[in-house]
């Protein structure tokens, strides 16, 4: 059996977040191009939807911009690291769009964009015990996505980890090889994050649909979680 933990480290900097989960167990994670229309409309529909939080010309100042910019402020991070749906708005504002990559991916990016929230996710079958959310010692191993090279995280730096090392550095910036979605994975765990009470009730809804969406294209049945301070725990497997 393994769990995610959302460790007392974390809940000292964000008393108000919450980590929302769905777990999905034996999917079929292959890239079928039959499929490819389905998952670009699914993917410029959310692009068109998250144009909602980008009102400021200003860039940096768009509420949901800035409030993760502050949340990373609040802990060690490695220079430039940025929230993942910065990363995926700052496109959206720069008229870029999205393609296809792999069912889970595009399914959580279209999550993503459309409740402005970080979406991000792990292959359980790739994870060495239970995954925690916390802060790191430093130096935990971390090889990053489109790297060669071992990228360890800093000391006091909010990571995801088991315990080999790190999974995803500065919450849910940059992703780790070892455990990414591809399509070879079957049991996955997803992972919505929030920081405030506004935040939480988007994350609410958003885990719905995602639960809602892969059901219906993998055809299995997710099991989602709440994971706040005073229920920092859940099964994933």
């Amino acid at each position: 059996m393994k769990n995610i933990v959302i460790d007392p480290e974390f809940w000292n900097l964000f008393p108000e977040g919450q980590i929302s989960i769905l777990t999905l167990q034996g999917i079929d994670n292959k890239v079928d191009e039959k499929d490819d229309p389905y998952f670009q409309k699914l993917l410029d529909d959310a692009t068109e939807e998250s144009k909602k939080y980008l009102t400021d010309d200003t860039f940096r100042l768009n509420p949901v911009v800035d409030q993760w910019r502050e949340a990373l402020r609040k802990f060690k991070t490695k220079k430039g690291a940025r929230s993942s749906i910065e990363a995926l708005l700052k496109r959206v504002s720069q008229g870029k769009s999205f393609s296809p990559i792999n069912p889970l991916v595009d399914i959580y990016n279209s999550i993503s964009l459309k409740y402005g929230t970080p979406c991000g996710g792990e292959n359980v079958d790739k994870m060495d015990g239970d995954l925690h959310l916390g802060m790191a010692k430093g130096g935990e191993g971390f090889r990053p996505l489109g790297d060669d090279e071992d990228s360890p995280a800093l000391e006091g730096e909010i990571i995801y980890y088991d315990q080999t090392g790190a999974i995803c550095r500065c919450m849910n910036w940059r992703e780790a090889q070892r455990t990414m979605l591809t399509e070879d994975t079957t049991n996955a765990v997803m992972v919505i994050e929030a920081i405030n009470d506004e935040q939480a009730k988007r994350s609410d809804d958003a885990i719905i649909e995602l639960k809602q969406l892969c059901e219906d294209y993998f055809k299995v049945t997710g099991k989602t979680a709440k994971l706040t301070k005073e229920k920092p725990t859940a099964e994933i497997e």
